[in-house]
């Protein structure tokens, strides 16, 4: 595969804090890359020194000549124009070709409104505006910082079908383990465990992770190996006199080598975990909340309507939906911040609630991390013990060198962990968590797993990691479907009937009830020829849409003929869904005969 860009010798260090050093890789045509790797290891300064945003402190990057780049940051922001003129601006160009590109972008990411005022999108268009204006060059290689934060689980899909269809390189840093799965063919940690920094694993999370894991086990068996030899060798250093031939002093060398060796090894081996264990009260009230028919309307528009909500101890409650359906609403509701429309909200006496802002807003950026951690004394109290400070820093990996800085110098994962920090020192009964795991690594997020299963309180959890909450809720409140139902076993539960809600569906379904209302309950005889050319239908349609996105990917340098056949791929897509719902209805139809 053609080279697109080379990392050599990359270093960088913010301070006295060394990100990382003397990196090198190389992306190439066609790859699509994840960039995974502990909080505060750099990847996404890394990501900005590729995309030529921060320089680096030694080393350079080269690149193929023409190289186009586009990047889309972690947490984008926009003047106050519109989506269509915002993409514009990117260009600097008001051509007719750019109008087409820029209005084909918007489309391919689902704006229905291309005159909406930029700066008010909520998070999720946010992300779907700064990747479409990332596109507006046409890169070679896009990169992306944390594309699914704040998307819901519409715009989370959305966009793996989009980077799935996209012939262009791409390098993601995410810990969303689900999304990576789904759309990366390379997997690459940024991790100083690493002889190299580096960990490049070819294929999917699946291969990353077993390829990890033989990896790991066989550096522990490595410092289990050198050890053992250099127990022998040691002996014989003590036993031995001083070193006279040429042949002994060799052997001590190496010794001294192999010394060296064993100690790197058992540094890179000594793999740091955030310890994360919430303060349950231990109450043994059966019943900690009672919620029953709650409603609520924003400015008119209903968000939801006769939901009820039981939470005892060890139920985990998963709360989804799309954006603009309530979940924060209904979770700030349940911990008594907004006052329900309708219904009632019943809390055992003396109820210790603890809730968890996505939007970071309880920590003020002028404090130090000491601070943070520690608010008023050089000791937190933590179950009923004294800890102090510098070991609560390290029990959420900050050194004490660390405790200085004030915390608009830090990551936004490891601010992540400053709150889980102060959550953990609050006895709770509830924990409200709204979306805790943005910006966090991936190990610190099988840590929080474990953590939320074994808490003996319940939990009401927001978050588009699906990974997670697969794992841990053992109940999901969907909200935003066309039915009354709230309740689903588990997420795939929820997905099924989440990706069955679509305003197409529903009126197919209406006019389905209707026809059946007028016709024989048995199919007709046009029905069932209907039903027998029906899977020749959806791959003939299947087939055209393939036809039709090799088509527009081909039109690159025709902007019109582009945008005309994305159109057309659009209408495609929306004839091989009724084609889908028909088939179903009939199947169902003639099972019933």
């Amino acid at each position: 595969m053609t080279s697109l860009l080379g990392a050599h010798n990359i270093s960088k260090a913010f301070g006295t804090q060394e990100l990382f050093e003397d990196l090198s890789l190389t992306l190439v045509e066609k790859e699509k890359v994840g960039l995974v790797g502990p909080n505060g290891a750099g990847k996404s300064t890394f990501l900005k020194i590729i995309a030529g945003l921060e320089t680096p402190d030694t080393g350079h990057i080269s690149k193929r000549q023409g190289l186009k780049i586009g990047y889309a940051s972690q947490s984008p922001e926009f003047d106050a124009i519109s989506c269509e003129d915002t993409l514009l601006k990117e260009v600097g160009d008001t051509s007719i070709d750019s109008l087409i590109r820029a209005q084909t972008l918007l489309s391919k990411a689902q704006f229905e409104d291309t005159t909406q005022i930029a700066s008010t999108l909520s998070g999720g268009w946010k992300k779907r505006l700064d990747i479409a204006r990332a596109l507006m060059n046409d890169p070679d290689l896009l990169l992306l910082d944390e594309p699914t934060n704040h998307l819901d689980l519409e715009g989370i899909l959305w966009l793996e079908k989009f980077l799935q269809r996209e012939k262009r390189s791409l390098l993601i840093v995410s810990h969303d383990r689900t999304f990576l799965q789904n759309v990366c063919n390379k997997i690459i940690e940024l991790n100083r465990c690493f002889e190299d920094g580096l960990f490049i694993s070819d294929g999917d999370m699946a291969t990353y992770w077993k390829r990890k894991e033989d990896f790991i086990q066989g550096q522990l068996e490595k410092e289990r190996s050198l050890s053992s030899v250099l127990v022998n060798e040691i002996d014989w250093l003590k036993r031995s006199p001083k070193a006279r031939t040429t042949k002994s002093r060799s052997r001590v060398e190496k010794t001294y080598q192999m010394m060296e060796e064993l100690a790197e090894i058992k540094r890179r081996n000594a793999v740091k975990k955030v310890s994360i264990d919430f303060n349950a009260s231990e109450r043994e009230t059966r019943n900690l909340l009672i919620a029953t028919n709650l409603s609520k309307s924003l400015g008119g528009r209903e968000l939801f309507k006769g939901v009820n909500i039981r939470l005892n101890p060890g139920k985990r409650l998963g709360i989804v939906g799309k954006n603009g359906t309530g979940k924060t609403t209904l979770l700030k509701m349940l911990a008594g911040q907004i006052t329900p429309d309708l219904g009632t909200i019943k809390l055992a006496q003396d109820l210790k609630l603890v809730y968890f802002d996505q939007h970071r807003e309880q920590l003020d950026p002028s404090l130090t991390l000491r601070e943070a951690l520690s608010p008023n004394k050089e000791f937190v109290e933590y179950r009923g013990q004294e800890i102090h400070v510098n070991g609560w820093a390290r029990k959420f990996l900050f050194s004490k060198e660390r405790l200085e800085l004030p915390l608009r110098v830090l990551s936004g994962g490891e601010k992540a962990r400053i709150l889980i920090a102060r959550l953990m020192l609050q006895p709770a009964d509830i924990l409200f968590l709204d979306e805790p795991t943005n910006d966090l690594d991936i190990q610190t997020l099988e840590v929080i797993e474990e953590s939320l299963q074994e808490f003996a309180g319940a939990v009401a959890l927001i978050t588009h990691d699906r990974s997670l909450m697969d794992r841990v809720c053992n109940q999901i409140l969907g909200l935003g479907l066309d039915s009354e139902e709230h309740d689903f076993a588990d997420y795939k539960q929820w997905e099924k009937a989440a990706l069955h809600t679509t305003e197409k569906s529903v009126n197919i379904t209406k006019t389905q009830k209707s026809a059946s209302k007028s016709s024989s309950k048995k199919l007709s005889y046009k029905e069932q020829k209907e039903l027998e050319g029906m899977e020749a239908a959806i791959l003939n349609c299947e087939a055209a849409i393939d036809f039709l996105q090799t088509s527009a990917d081909q039109e690159v340098n025709d902007p019109k003929k582009s945008l005309e056949l994305y159109n057309q791929l659009a209408a495609a897509g929306k004839n091989l869904e009724t084609l889908f719902e028909r088939w179903q209805y009939l199947m169902d139809k003639n099972k019933a005969d």
